[in-house]
């Protein structure tokens, strides 16, 4: 540990806008709670690149004492990014180009918007439930909302207040055929591999913020039915013990084939 340059954020002053996230060629900045964080010391290279995108002035470059800048923990970090766009570019080759968590595209930005609607459809027979539900077109997405993936999301995003939230294994979507008409509809959504992703720490925070702020009205989780994805259903179980509400999980057991196992209030 060395006494370096390394970038502060003034809680009072960030609003969670998220401007900064994209700029951050490291991915070392993520909107958590609403707010703006660091990830940790060794991922900051300490130049502020994000200094100029803070609408708020709530970025600065301090000198304190603070973990050495670590290039090899920022390719592991930038690598459990998903998408081929979200892979490291060096600076040496010339371009400090969109990379990191918001890829310096609208990714990262927060946006809401209405589920795509061409012509009303019967809604299937095996429908779960009937919380927020709403027919989809045939072929037609029912995502209300952008970003999905839970590092990338703001837990108190406007699309989360008061909502029925989906918590959907990364594979479920492409496993299932009719994930958007029998699972998605009506329902806001984060996306997650519980084996995979690191800093499942920060998934905690978020679905606890969820809880507490957002004021979440049901959880549905959705996993596939290999072991490994039954981490995500004991996050959420240990978010909403810690958050002190009472909030309703549905476990949605989804076979590598597509075809809903089981579901259970849990």
């Amino acid at each position: 540990m060395a006494v370096r340059k390394i970038v502060h954020i003034d809680e009072d002053l960030c609003d969670g806008c998220g401007d900064c996230v994209p700029s951050c060629a490291e991915g070392a900045i993520q909107i958590i709670g609403g707010k703006a964080r660091l990830l940790a010391d060794n991922l900051c290279d300490g130049l502020g690149a994000c200094l100029g995108e803070c609408p708020q002035g709530a970025i600065t470059v301090e000198e304190r004492e603070a973990d050495e800048f670590d290039e090899s923990a920022v390719e592991q970090h930038l690598s459990t990014i998903d998408g081929p766009a979200h892979n490291p570019i060096t600076k040496n080759n010339g371009a400090l180009g969109s990379h990191g968590m918001g890829m310096g595209c609208p990714g990262s930005r927060t946006m809401s918007f209405a589920p795509q609607v061409n012509a009303p459809v019967a809604t299937p027979p095996q429908t779960l439930g009937t919380i927020g539900a709403a027919a989809a077109a045939a072929g037609a997405s029912a995502l209300r909302q952008w970003p999905v993936q839970l590092h990338l999301v703001s837990p108190v995003a406007p699309y989360f207040q008061g909502a029925d939230v989906l918590l959907a294994a990364d594979c479920v979507s492409f496993a299932m055929g009719d994930f958007h008409t029998r699972l998605l509809s009506g329902r806001s959504l984060a996306v997650a591999c519980p084996k995979l992703d690191h800093g499942q720490e920060v998934y905690l925070e978020k679905l606890i913020a969820m809880i507490t702020q957002a004021r979440i009205n049901t959880l549905t989780v959705a996993l596939m039915e290999v072991p490994c994805c039954g981490g995500l259903l004991r996050l959420a179980q240990e978010a909403v013990a810690r958050s002190g509400r009472k909030v309703p999980i549905k476990k949605v057991l989804v076979g590598v084939r597509g075809e809903v196992l089981a579901e259970d209030w849990v």
